[in-house]
């Protein structure tokens, strides 16, 4: 893992539980690292291999907690669609800063460019298979929109690349995400 790698996830990391039904009327809390976070669901390490079940919360450490249903798993990372769809403005500020949404946009954003570009697709092209305007998919590759979760999906897809790379992968070399 390369430096500044490690350096943008530092700014994002953040603890808290992951919590569940364990399917015999008992609650169970599990401590986790929320590596990142977006308005559409949160990437979490997990502080012990307790087995996560398909519908859980992730309770933040400011007392915020917001219910989540299991987009991926590999190994003691998961990924967490947040179940009522996306985060509000004030749960959004809540689970970041202001500058940290700003790096993970732009992020994304360059992720997805970075993808699409390798795979010869233009910004027409891919926002017509997503179902978006091209308008709308420039504005996310510069960071400046937020791609919900399941057009991320589509587009890891489509692209033929992992979501956590999409969402959390090195950045490319062209971007600041610091």
């Amino acid at each position: 893992m390369s430096e500044h790698r490690a350096a943008v996830r530092h700014h994002t990391l953040r603890t808290g539980l992951v919590e569940f039904d364990n399917g015999a009327g008992s609650i169970v809390s599990v401590p986790c690292t929320i590596r990142d976070v977006s308005g559409s669901g949160a990437r979490l390490q997990l502080n012990s291999s307790a087995w996560v079940p398909e519908q859980f919360a992730v309770i933040f450490s400011g007392g915020l907690r917001k219910a989540c249903r299991l987009a991926w798993r590999k190994e003691r990372l998961i990924g967490g669609a947040f179940a009522d769809g996306y985060a509000s403005p004030d749960e959004q500020a809540a689970m970041m800063t202001v500058d940290e949404q700003s790096r993970h946009r732009l992020g994304i954003g360059a992720r997805v460019k970075a993808a699409r570009e390798t795979r010869g697709y233009t910004e027409a092209q891919l926002a017509e298979r997503i179902g978006v305007t091209p308008g709308f998919l420039a504005l996310a590759e510069q960071g400046e929109a937020d791609i919900p979760l399941y057009q991320l999906m589509h587009i890891a897809d489509l692209l033929m690349v992992g979501l956590d790379g999409l969402v959390a992968g090195p950045a490319p070399e062209d971007v600041d995400a610091a």
